[in-house]
């Protein structure tokens, strides 16, 4: 049997939850990193926008949401879900066919509350920086924890942060500017 790893997972969103579970059924020492209070990743609602939608401005409050207060989800639930923990069948008060985002935020609840992956988390632990070692091949991590600083070496490193966390747009495009493109944004509001 291979030595056991110290693992860091960052994000205890949906990808995060799958790998800090199945590298502990490894017998992996696994730690994961969720700068939020809560588990989720994009399935946690938040009714704010940020103020530069374009995520231009570095200085402005950063929320990260990319869900809508109506969302559904374009997959049906017989499909979802994981296949030794399926969603078909588990009850939170909607019995369409296509759940809600906060039924599926409960589902991955109860999913990581079931294999234990809970108590593998470090909340509100914003990871800051990540730096290989070349001497021995660890990597150290650093993050934030109410402005408190901290750093830990482990063996391996897992990135599960997604990939929606930052808009992207096209600025480059003769005759629009930063300010039309904002305006049209924030003219319509929030979905």
């Amino acid at each position: 049997m291979p030595t056991p790893l110290k693992v860091a997972v960052i994000g205890a969103g949906l990808s995060g939850l799958i790998a800090g579970r199945e590298l502990e059924r490894e017998s992996h020492e696994v730690v994961v990193f969720e700068k939020s209070h809560r588990l989720g990743g994009v399935w946690v609602y938040d009714p704010r926008t940020e103020s530069d939608l374009l995520g231009i401005d570095p200085d402005r409050e950063i929320v990260h949401a990319t869900i809508y207060k109506s969302l559904r989800t374009n997959s049906p639930r017989q499909i979802m879900g994981f296949s030794d923990y399926m969603f078909e069948g588990k009850e939170y008060g909607d019995p369409r066919m296509f759940p809600g985002h906060q039924e599926f935020l409960s589902y991955l609840e109860d999913f990581a509350e079931k294999f234990g992956v809970t108590k593998l988390i470090r909340f509100n632990s914003e990871v800051t920086r990540v730096e290989l070692l070349d001497a021995t091949n660890e990597f150290v991590v650093e993050w934030k924890t109410k402005g408190v600083s901290s750093s830990e070496v482990f063996d391996a490193v897992v990135v599960c942060n997604g990939h929606n966390s930052q808009p992207r747009a096209a600025l480059d495009i003769p005759g629009i500017t930063y300010s039309t493109i904002n305006h049209a944004l924030t003219s319509y509001g929030p979905v």
